[in-house]
């Protein structure tokens, strides 16, 4: 594979290629742009297909950090890591250390958190040997209750726009995987009167999610033809593809999953299928913002940034109406003048 051939490959400042033989981590970073500020961004671990599919996931996800801190209006870069191997099986503390060896090899380049499997324990191993990281316990803490809560606000402003409601009660969302941010995300739904339908691929999760929610399970894959007022992505990236695009019934669709677009095409198909896409890395940035307050942590005030996602994406959405352009390509837009401008 030609790096530098690749369409996600968007003039990346820098991609390292990471091996430690004696821990087995094998790693990809990915330093997108540090024109606001130094690169900072989760690590995910997952067991790749192949090295190239985890060099497009980060590379994709790393611009996507780019233009969520550039929203969000945080002064940070945007970064990502990657570790490859299944999490249940490779990780270890000497993993992490490893990793966190690395990290001091850029400097401060680029600073990691919490992301796909990996959590803040993980991320406290690594915080023994580098400074590098961020979203540390004894501090910000865990990013996803965050995250969770950006993605409601940003399903509330969605509603607003499309449906023209100021609630939830009634409505149904089908939710695509319950993970820490996608279960947590579940609940502001439920208490909100949502409807709920999911699907993962824990069975114990679903099991809790139907005592504690009254949720409907579906399987993996007919999370697709529910009809549901909004689809609400949360597992992994580019679940709205060329098999699924056309079976989604839903006017909405809104959740925390990064890259849920499998081409930037798919921004202009929605367009014209008449359903309302959030872009990702705004409604998703609860996190990073929350991370962002690391070193003079205030939760009340992480909470008053996150609300500003809600009405970040009710401009989005006003801007793509006026121009009849689709919402993602709007959002790109904004979020690259906001770089050029040096943040404002």
């Amino acid at each position: 594979m030609a790096l530098f051939d690749l369409i996600d490959f968007d003039d990346h400042e820098q991609v390292v290629f990471c091996s430690d033989a004696a821990s087995g981590l094998k790693a990809i970073i990915a330093i997108h742009s540090t024109q606001l500020g130094a690169a900072v961004g989760g690590c995910r671990m997952w067991d790749y297909a192949s090295d190239d599919e985890a060099l497009i996931d980060v590379l994709r996800l790393s611009r996507g950090m780019t233009y969520k801190n550039a929203m969000a209006g945080l002064k940070m870069g945007g970064g990502k890591s990657v570790i490859i191997g299944d999490a249940k099986i490779i990780k270890s503390e000497a993993l992490f250390k490893a990793f966190g060896e690395k990290l001091n090899n850029l400097g401060g380049r680029y600073l990691s958190a919490e992301d796909v499997n990996i959590n803040t324990d993980d991320i406290a191993i690594a915080n023994t040997v580098t400074p590098f990281v961020t979203g540390t316990e004894d501090k910000s803490g865990n990013p996803a209750p965050f995250t969770a809560l950006g993605t409601y606000l940003g399903i509330k402003a969605a509603v607003k726009f499309k449906l023209g409601r100021d609630d939830l009660a009634g409505l149904t969302v089908a939710v695509q995987g319950l993970g820490s941010v996608g279960y947590a995300l579940c609940e502001h739904l439920y208490n909100a009167g949502a409807k709920l339908i999911v699907t993962d691929i824990n069975q114990n999760t679903l099991d809790k999610a139907v005592i504690e929610f009254n949720a409907t399970v579906v399987s993996l894959d007919e999370i697709y033809d529910q009809y549901v007022d909004i689809y609400a992505p949360c597992a992994l990236g580019a679940t709205v593809n060329d098999n699924t695009i056309s079976r989604i019934k839903a006017k909405i669709i809104a959740g925390c999953a990064n890259n849920q677009l499998a081409h930037d095409s798919f921004d202009q198909t929605l367009l014209d299928l008449d359903i309302l896409y959030t872009p990702d890395y705004i409604i998703n940035a609860g996190g990073i913002i929350n991370v962002s307050f690391e070193d003079n942590y205030c939760a009340d005030i992480s909470t008053k940034k996150v609300e500003e996602i809600y009405n970040t994406l009710l401009n989005v959405f006003e801007k793509a109406r006026e121009q009849n352009r689709p919402t993602g390509e709007v959002a790109d837009e904004m979020a690259r003048k906001i770089i050029a401008n040096g943040g404002r």
